[in-house]
């Protein structure tokens, strides 16, 4: 029999991360609404439980939160009972938060990010190290996964890995606009950069990112211009001052 995994929140996060787990595990879906759950299930493409919000019953269960942040203590004045662990994916919540709202033996926080719905999301997660293992494995579904030791760790991270996407969605649109800027066709230059993120993706993995830019880079010749320019336009400083705001924002919102 397979262990269930309930989800409160029916978003595309949610979806996303059951994607992974629906092979493996047995889903419970909780909302507001009977025809978003139906929805969910169709989007999931398999069979789920699915029950409505208003005095819901938890107790015993594994949960995995995918409300909105501001909706904690609504949601949580909507539970009864008293789960097992909560899993939880909203930026900025501390676990005291969760567990002051929520009534549970455990919390774990996880941030994954959009590359959840293609499994590559890179989560990371901290909590009840007791909890440890078993969030590796449910969130491994979705990705690489990184234990941290502290939620300050987590909140840095979350400016890395959760709003990384848009810092390179940025970074891969001036590329190609670049390329266009100089006469590629649009069609040629977007193919182009996807095979590149694509590449790269994979060489990141073993090669350190100085490393993998020396190996490119050659005295005098263009790449070492194009690197120029990014100098000269403060990219470095740019992309570390943007973890920085990331990681502020991530403490105001907590």
């Amino acid at each position: 029999m397979k262990t269930t995994i309930t989800f409160i929140g029916n978003g595309n996060m949610a979806l996303s991360i059951a994607q992974g787990l629906k092979d493996d595990y047995a889903i419970e879906v909780v909302g507001r609404n009977m025809a978003r759950l139906d929805a969910f299930e169709e989007a999931l493409g398999s069979s789920v439980k699915k029950s409505t919000l208003n005095a819901f019953d938890i107790q015993g269960k594994t949960i995995m939160l995918c409300v909105k942040p501001y909706n904690v203590q609504e949601v949580g004045a909507q539970l009864v009972g008293e789960a097992k662990v909560v899993y939880s994916v909203l930026a900025g919540t501390t676990l005291e938060t969760l567990s002051s709202n929520i009534n549970t033996k455990a919390v774990v926080r996880a941030m994954p990010n959009l590359a959840a719905t293609v499994k590559r999301s890179m989560t990371t997660l901290t909590g009840d190290a007791a909890y440890q293992k078993e969030a590796e494995t449910l969130f491994s579904a979705i990705g690489p996964v990184r234990w941290l030791s502290s939620e300050k760790e987590i909140d840095i991270a979350t400016a890395l890995a959760g709003s990384g996407p848009a810092y390179l969605a940025l970074m891969a649109e001036a590329l190609a606009d670049g390329a266009v800027k100089q006469g590629l066709k649009r069609d040629d230059a977007m193919a182009i950069m996807r095979g590149l993120f694509g590449g790269f993706g994979e060489l990141i993995q073993e090669v350190h990112p100085a490393l993998l830019k020396d190996g490119v880079m050659s005295p005098g010749g263009t790449t070492a211009a194009g690197y120029g320019a990014l100098e000269d336009g403060n990219v470095r400083a740019a992309c570390i001052d943007a973890v920085e705001r990331a990681y502020k924002k991530a403490v105001e919102l907590s």
